[in-house]
């Protein structure tokens, strides 16, 4: 009777007003402080499965609501503010709340919560996913990152090795360092510069690193 009587004073006023506003302050500040028991304890779960939205939480959902105050203070506040529109106008603009219906004004209000719950749970997950997206790709960013600054080092360092390049009087050791460097097979190499083997191919290019070697131990001494 005591929420009839509230509900025919605040329907006087159209269900909006400064009355309204308290009544729906006290509505949501109530709404909030079940869900998070709900989550906390996992029920809210197994109440819209009853109602035919079986959301299979993870053992590690349920673990982090168990854990993370923060997180059912936000999923709780977010289904109560979607909430609220509805039940205003399902429950009391168009006067789906009954007396005789045997709910209260709270628990047809936590009636409409359950129902709004599932979607605002969802959006969580997808957000969820796109963060772990997200961090996958600052991981792959980070690794391509190291990638480019290997790349660089080895341009620059080739870039040495073609200065060194003009210090070689040999042309065919200078032409099969040159080759190397650019990416061709020793098979390639062979053709390219006439030479008799593979191995030779290998010697003139230990050659000379072993005298480029030689040179920047002197020079590092120096």
């Amino acid at each position: 009777m005591a929420d009839q009587q509230m509900v025919r004073l605040l329907s006087e006023s159209g269900f909006a007003g400064a009355h309204y506003a308290r009544f729906e302050e006290a509505l949501a500040r109530y709404g909030i402080s079940v869900l998070r028991g709900w989550l906390y304890s996992g029920y809210a779960f197994k109440l819209v499965a009853s109602r035919g939205f079986d959301l299979k939480p993870h053992e590690l959902e349920l673990e982090e609501l168990v854990r993370d105050s923060d997180l059912r203070e936000e999923l709780a506040m977010m289904t109560v503010a979607r909430a609220l529109p509805v039940f205003r106008q399902r429950a009391l603009v168009a006067a789906g709340w009954r007396t005789d219906g045997g709910a209260s004004i709270a628990t047809y209000f936590m009636g409409a919560c359950a129902y709004e719950f599932p979607n605002e749970y969802r959006r969580h997950r997808v957000q969820q996913k796109r963060w772990h997206r997200g961090q996958a790709t600052e991981e792959i960013t980070t690794e391509d990152r190291l990638m480019v600054r290997s790349v660089a080092e080895e341009v620059l360092g080739n870039l040495r090795v073609l200065q060194d390049l003009r210090d070689i009087g040999d042309p065919r050791t200078q032409a099969a360092v040159a080759l190397t460097i650019d990416g061709y097979t020793q098979e390639e190499i062979q053709q390219m510069v006439d030479a008799k083997s593979i191995r030779a191919i290998e010697g003139l290019v230990y050659r000379w690193r072993t005298k480029a070697k030689q040179r920047e131990e002197r020079s590092f001494d120096g």
